[in-house]
């Protein structure tokens, strides 16, 4: 995803909404792939904007996240996750390295909305850690509003996070570098081989 304000040290200038999902449009130290996809690099990115409407992103923690929803030993390390409230954002702690041999999907809480599709275009709220050492590199809670794109214009890791879950859901997803950035992403301190985990909430789809 590409997003103007990023809340690492990352600083990606005049990019828009969404740079851990869409591959970089202000630039990377590495060549971007061509516009086919494959299943091995990340999709194009297609136009990604700030989701408008009433629905925010909380910004603080919850004050006691109690017991983590989703807790994933890896090849190295774990990760721990807690899913976002109405009032609270997630909660990802990696015992770091942490990194997996296949990409995971956990729903944290199923929601009660309509199936979302492979290529419909979403609105989520969404938190981005690299498991090599437990950064948040980017985080529309911490911006407080959600993103809104494409499916079809994502790195496959977060398309299989979300196509198929219902509108409603949080969900987490720890994901291989192929899934992801596999050349890396500079731009956000993402290295090739790097295991990304979002934790994710899906407002809407159409």
């Amino acid at each position: 995803m590409n997003f103007s304000r990023v809340p690492s040290a990352v600083a990606l200038g005049a990019c828009t909404a969404a740079f851990a999902v869409t591959l970089s449009a202000c630039g990377s130290d590495t060549a971007a792939p061509s516009a086919s996809k494959s299943s091995t690099a990340p999709a194009v990115a297609s136009t990604v904007t700030q989701a408008a409407g009433p629905d925010a992103c909380p910004t603080a923690p919850p004050a006691n996240p109690g017991a983590p929803e989703w807790t994933l030993p890896g090849a190295t390390g774990s990760v721990a996750v807690t899913g976002s409230t109405d009032t609270s954002a997630p909660v990802v702690t990696v015992t770091a390295p942490f990194s997996v041999n296949a990409t995971q999907v956990q729903t944290l809480q199923a929601g009660t909305g309509p199936v979302v599709a492979p290529t419909a275009t979403v609105s989520v709220c969404y938190e981005g850690v690299n498991g090599r050492d437990g950064s948040v590199f980017d985080s529309s809670y911490q911006r407080g509003e959600p993103a809104e794109f494409s499916l079809d214009g994502v790195v496959p890791g977060f398309q299989k996070a979300i196509a198929g879950q219902k509108v409603g859901s949080t969900v987490a997803v720890a994901m291989v570098s192929a899934d992801g950035y596999p050349q890396g992403q500079p731009r956000a301190g993402i290295l090739p081989g790097d295991t990304l985990v979002f934790a994710i909430k899906i407002l809407s789809a159409s």
